[in-house]
Formats: C-alpha cells, sequence, structure tokens
C-alpha cells in the first residue's frame, strides 16, 4: 500500500510508496485499529485519506510518561547516550520503549509517549494490492511481505 502520514499541519512524517509499501496482515491489529476499520473492503486501485484525532490514534500526549531513571535501568544502552535516541527501559511492570529527551551523568529522562501521540495524523493511502495470506503468516499473526515469502520468525 503506497502511503503517506501527515501532522494537521501538512508536515509530513512517514511515507511509502510501490517500491516501499507498509504491508500487514488484515485482521490482526498490526496497524491502527480506526485506520484497519477505514480499510476494510478496500479492493486494489482504492484511495483514501483518513484523519485520525489523538484519541484514535496513538493517544494523547501524557506528561506522567516522561521520567527521570538510572542509566542502570536501561537495557542495552549505546555507549553514548544522546537526546532523541531510542531506548528500552526496566521499569517494575516491565520492559518499555522510550526516547531519551536529556541527558545526565548518572540518569537520563525518557519520554515514553509514542512520537505520534497528541496529533491529529491524516493517512492518504493508495491500495495497490489485496492478496491471500499464507497459512504461516496466519500462523505468525503478521505479513511476511509483499509476496508473503519475506521476515519469517
Amino acid at each position: 500500500m503506497g502511503y503517506a502520514v501527515s501532522e494537521s499541519s501538512g508536515q509530513v512524517l512517514e511515507s511509502g510508496d510501490k517500491d516501499h509499501p507498509m504491508v500487514y496482515l488484515h485482521g490482526h491489529r498490526n496497524i491502527l485499529p480506526a485506520l484497519e476499520a477505514e480499510l476494510s473492503g478496500k479492493s486494489a486501485g482504492d484511495k483514501l485519506s483518513v484523519t485520525l484525532p489523538p484519541e484514535r490514534a496513538y493517544g494523547l500526549y501524557r506528561e506522567d510518561a516522561v521520567d527521570r531513571v538510572p542509566i542502570k535501568h536501561l537495557v542495552k544502552p549505546p555507549k553514548r547516550l544522546s537526546i532523541g535516541a531510542l531506548v528500552r527501559v526496566n521499569t517494575r511492570s516491565g520492559i518499555r520503549d522510550a526516547r531519551v529527551i536529556k541527558v545526565g551523568r548518572f540518569n537520563v529522562d525518557v519520554d515514553s509517549n509514542h512520537p505520534y501521540a497528541g496529533k491529529t495524523l491524516q493517512f492518504d493511502l493508495t491500495i495497490e494490492r489485496v492478496r491471500e495470506a499464507t497459512a504461516e503468516e496466519l500462523a505468525h499473526g503478521h505479513s511476511h511481505g509483499d509476496d508473503g515469502s519475506q521476515g519469517h520468525s
């Protein structure tokens, strides 16, 4: 599927085309549920634009998702931490993904909000192709690429 994701301001956040399409397994929550609902029943050649407010996309921005944590609580941190780096943090409730927003000597401030949290998103989509899922994809619960054979796991 050819796609572009933009903020309400019009700034393109990410995109893909025929050479780098987005491929997903419909009905397995591999994409935003609200976006998947809009794609139900669509066919090759269909084009659509879908606008999702934060509540239907990646959620509202949560101030309580910003924390100061000891560097020793990071899972395999890079040797040099920098602002914007993506890290994994050990917490009482398990490992969570976060983005570094400030680096100190012993601690880092991290933001575990999704990068698109709090944003109204515009999805401009072109359905390039629709195919049946392979048995292996159904068993794994995700797509194995454009032809169903890539990324086996």
